[in-house]
């Protein structure tokens, strides 16, 4: 006779209370809960995109996720909703890589089209947009609809302290294995509701890992721009954490670092002393979540 969920679980119990194994179970639906009496909720929207490559001035989506979900101002997941997701034919073929980083062929994107107009409809009720790497996610959706545009955005994979909760890097498999679940890869939608059910979960200091994002989403940062600063020292701003600022992006061809708002003084005093040996005016931009991963910053 062929075990029932609970015989399969207490196996997996039985198995777990040895010490020598350690049991993925499938990630299954999110049940709903009640909000506390009272209390205010918001509609996240989750989202992630398959696309043709990494530039979004030249390549395209070819998939589409977005799975909106409820939750409390402290952070509690409460509900998951009905999702979206479908395929998109661009206009060159499917590389043979892209294929098998995405599982996605040409066969399967064959005659598909998203509708920007729908889609600007099913994003219109979210409070917030999340993605797992939404520097990336943000810039193709921008392009494909400007509803992703008037929406503040919040990042899954860089905005919550994963290392701390114990886990050795922020990719989304190795997020769900570290927290004990397995789920398919390599599509949109189950990468959205994995990350979900990642962010209803409570990290070690109780507080849920969406509590925390929403934490870092709300609190704005500064963008400090190092221009023309020394070309023997650029180690140096690099070491600190400095990124360059290609050409064709926003702002200045230069390094520059976000930093929050309390270490703000402190990294400029930090460039005039060791960087530019003088005192200067630097360029200084704050950000929060509205174009915050966007291309305007």
């Amino acid at each position: 006779m062929k075990p029932g969920p609970q015989d399969l679980e207490a196996l997996a119990q039985l198995l777990e209370a040895s010490g020598d194994y350690r049991v993925l179970r499938r990630l299954s639906p999110r049940p709903p809960a009640a909000a506390a009496s009272g209390a205010a909720t918001r509609m996240g929207l989750f989202v992630d995109v398959e696309t043709t490559g990494l530039d979004p001035a030249r390549d395209e989506i070819i998939e589409l996720a977005m799975a909106p979900f409820v939750y409390d101002l402290d952070g509690e997941v409460l509900e998951v909703g009905e999702t979206f997701s479908a395929l998109r034919e661009p206009s060159n073929p499917i590389t043979p890589q892209i294929t098998a980083l995405t599982g996605i062929t040409n066969d399967m994107v064959a005659g598909q089209v998203i509708d920007p107009a729908a889609v600007a409809r099913f994003a219109a009720p979210a409070a917030l947009v999340v993605a797992h790497n939404a520097a990336f996610d943000r810039r193709f959706l921008e392009r494909f609809c400007e509803t992703f545009t008037t929406k503040p955005w919040a990042c899954s994979m860089s905005q919550v302290d994963w290392a701390s909760d114990g886990h050795e890097g922020a990719r989304l498999a190795h997020l769900a294995t570290g927290a004990g679940f397995f789920y398919d890869k390599h599509r949109a939608l189950n990468d959205c509701l994995a990350a979900i059910e990642l962010l209803a979960r409570p990290m070690r200091a109780s507080r849920t890992a969406l509590a925390h994002l929403l934490e870092c989403a709300r609190r704005p940062t500064w963008r400090i721009w190092a221009e023309s600063s020394p070309f023997e020292l650029k180690d140096v701003l690099k070491a600190r954490g400095y990124r360059w600022n290609a050409e064709g992006s926003a702002g200045p061809r230069a390094w520059y670092l976000d930093v929050d708002e309390d270490l703000r003084e402190a990294e400029l005093e930090f460039l005039r002393r060791e960087i530019y040996q003088r005192e200067i005016d630097l360029v200084v931009r704050r950000i929060d979540a509205h174009d915050r991963f966007s291309d305007r910053v």
